[in-house]
């Protein structure tokens, strides 16, 4: 021991412990502070590194959607155009249609077609044959259906015909199919 701890008192003695043990603590404060100071700074720069990667994923999300909105532009720019050609081509076809209306004569001044039977027949009575009160009844169908000419489908009894040629027909080679002839 030294000459001057031999001179303290033990009061003194107490004192100066005291005084260390606060030294020790406050030193354990102050390098506790600098530690959690260390800790803030390193969350603030985990803080500015992630808001660095979202503006970047924020500046490659507008780069997607400018060119999403760069491409549905162009498309309706496409379809606009094809729009207005159609248009064009649409009024196109009215103006001759309108054209060639004017050239040809008109409804009034054609012929009417008629029937022979409507013509020749004096009128439509009870005793009138089934098929020349048919031929009056339609005043307005051609002179070649009238007489039995047209399509196949404007006479029902051809298609009845042909329904029944082609029942037949099916009959008969589901009858080949199903015999069993070993």
């Amino acid at each position: 021991m030294s000459e001057q701890d031999e001179q303290r008192t033990p009061a003194e003695a107490a004192e100066a412990a005291a005084a260390a043990d606060e030294a020790i603590a406050q030193a354990t404060r102050v390098e506790g502070r600098a530690r959690v100071e260390e800790v803030e700074a390193e969350v603030a720069e985990t803080d500015v590194r992630r808001l660095e990667e979202e503006r970047e994923k924020a500046e490659q999300e507008v780069e997607q959607l400018s060119r999403k909105e760069r491409k549905a532009r162009e498309k309706a720019e496409k379809e606009a155009t094809e729009a207005r050609e159609a248009r064009e081509k649409a009024d196109e076809a009215e103006r001759l249609a309108q054209e060639s209306a004017r050239k040809a004569p008109a409804a009034a001044e054609r012929p009417t077609p008629t029937s022979t039977a409507s013509v020749t027949s004096p009128g439509v009575g009870s005793e009138s044959a089934p098929r020349a009160a048919a031929a009056a009844a339609k005043p307005d169908e051609p002179a070649a259906v009238a007489a039995g000419g047209g399509s196949a489908a404007d006479r029902p009894e051809v298609l009845i015909g042909a329904a029944f040629a082609g029942a037949f027909l099916f009959a008969r080679i589901l009858r080949a199919i199903t015999s069993s002839d070993d």
